[in-house]
């Protein structure tokens, strides 16, 4: 008996066609029927994507040589000792990477620059976050007391306009 092919179970994703916006989404309408619109979002600079491409190709390329060389490493290793040095050395590898990446998640949480983020010490995350709270009254400035401006409409004083004229008359300009 001949084999029959089976129709592919894979989905593939859905078009995105003028009536479906990207994602998926579908406008929200409300109760007249007509749809509510979104703001626009914003485009990037091809030139600006274009550079974000070009670094995040250039890490791949040294995680793989990366990758290659602790194979070739692991490959070589023929001892107990010699298999243990080359996994020590990833791990110590491993903590390194994690510890910047804590230390960035914790200066983009507090806002502080790459330079300040640099400069964070503690060996846990809660020692992390307490120099960060120090390092971000420095940087960050304090909010005025208030924000208005002028005169204050309860100050209670009666303005008179025309003392006030005969007053800057007296003074002489």
């Amino acid at each position: 008996m001949p084999e029959q092919e089976t129709p592919s179970t894979e989905e593939k994703p859905a078009e995105e066609t003028p009536q479906t916006p990207p994602g998926g989404e579908t406008p929200q309408s409300d109760d007249a029927g007509s749809t509510e619109e979104k703001p626009a979002e914003e485009t990037v600079p091809a030139e600006v994507l274009r550079k974000e491409l070009t670094g995040a190709r250039a890490e791949a390329a040294n995680y793989r040589t990366k990758l290659r060389e602790t194979e070739a490493k692991l490959s070589k290793a023929k001892t107990v000792e010699e298999f243990e040095a080359a996994t020590s050395e990833l791990r110590g590898q491993i903590e390194a990477l994690e510890r910047q990446i804590l230390i960035g998640t914790v200066a983009a949480k507090y806002e502080l620059p790459p330079t300040l983020a640099k400069r964070l010490t503690g060996a846990t995350e809660a020692e992390l976050e307490a120099d960060a709270k120090e390092l971000q009254k420095l940087v960050a400035p304090a909010a005025p007391e208030s924000l208005g401006g002028g005169l204050d409409p309860d100050d209670g004083e009666d303005f008179d306009p025309v003392k006030a004229a005969r007053a800057a008359r007296r003074r002489g300009y």
